[in-house]
């Protein structure tokens, strides 16, 4: 027991992280012109400090080409968080999927499909 407990010990702190995989909770997707969308997104990650935080959120079409993104600079105290970003939707896509990265697990959380509304 002695020994497991000191190879935990020992273990990188990236190994032991406790904050999982940044989850999108929600998004709002609203119309503003131009074929450009403002996309308020909800995050769910216990950022652990600069080594460990949700570090952006992206916006894919089903074939996973990014569309957009929003970059996180920064660790967030407050937990959800919403952050936003205007992106060009083209004409031809009525579905995105987003996705959130962290810098530990990278893309791997909840991620959440939206319909595009098309009528502007």
């Amino acid at each position: 027991m002695r020994n497991v407990l000191l190879s935990l010990l020992l273990l990188p702190t990236s190994v032991l992280s406790l904050a999982g995989e940044a989850d999108v909770l929600s998004a709002k997707v609203e119309f503003i012109g131009d074929g450009n969308y403002r996309f308020d997104v909800t995050i769910q990650h216990t950022d652990e400090g600069w080594e460990h935080f949700a570090k952006a959120w992206v916006i894919l079409n089903s074939d996973d080409k990014i569309l957009g993104s929003r970059i996180l600079r920064h660790p967030h105290s407050k937990k959800p968080f919403t952050r936003s970003a205007i992106i060009a939707i083209p004409e031809e896509i009525s579905q995105v999927v987003i996705r959130a990265y962290d810098q530990i697990h990278e893309f791997g959380g909840k991620e959440l499909i939206i319909e595009i509304n098309k009528d502007k």
